[in-house]
């Protein structure tokens, strides 16, 4: 059941059968935690060793509701990072090293305007065909 002071807590899948390269409890709190990191299902599920189309057959499952619900904050939780940190990096730039001749010789800083609009472009789908006028 949820911990209410912690929204990704939840009581894992119960399983049909236990196997060692299936949905244990540890993979699917590993699973959940890389969620709301990246938000990205099949990216975190290949980073704990399953398919995309398993953890969704999981969520789907007969006792899985409080695994989906911890999936879906966990989603936005991810979302909301990725969204805050292309912002920042958008905004702030990025630091990059500048070499020459083999050697570190500096350091610059790069700033993705591309990143930007890209963020802005999914958090306000109407202007998707690029028209930031109204704004």
């Amino acid at each position: 059941m949820q911990d209410s002071a912690d929204p990704l807590a939840f009581t894992p899948v119960p399983r049909v059968r236990s196997r060692r390269d299936g949905w244990s409890a540890e993979r699917q709190q590993r699973f959940i935690e890389l969620l709301a990191q990246i938000g990205l299902v099949a990216i975190c599920a290949r980073a704990v060793g399953m398919s995309a189309k398993s953890a969704y057959a999981l969520r789907k499952r007969p006792g899985a509701e409080d695994f989906a619900r911890a999936w879906d904050e966990a989603v936005g939780l991810g979302r909301f990072r990725a969204e805050r940190e292309a912002i920042d990096r958008a905004l702030h730039g990025e630091r990059r090293p500048v070499f020459y001749k083999g050697r570190q010789i500096g350091e610059r800083t790069v700033y993705n305007d591309k990143l930007l609009i890209a963020v802005l472009r999914a958090k306000h789908p109407k202007y998707a065909g690029g028209g930031f006028e109204g704004w």
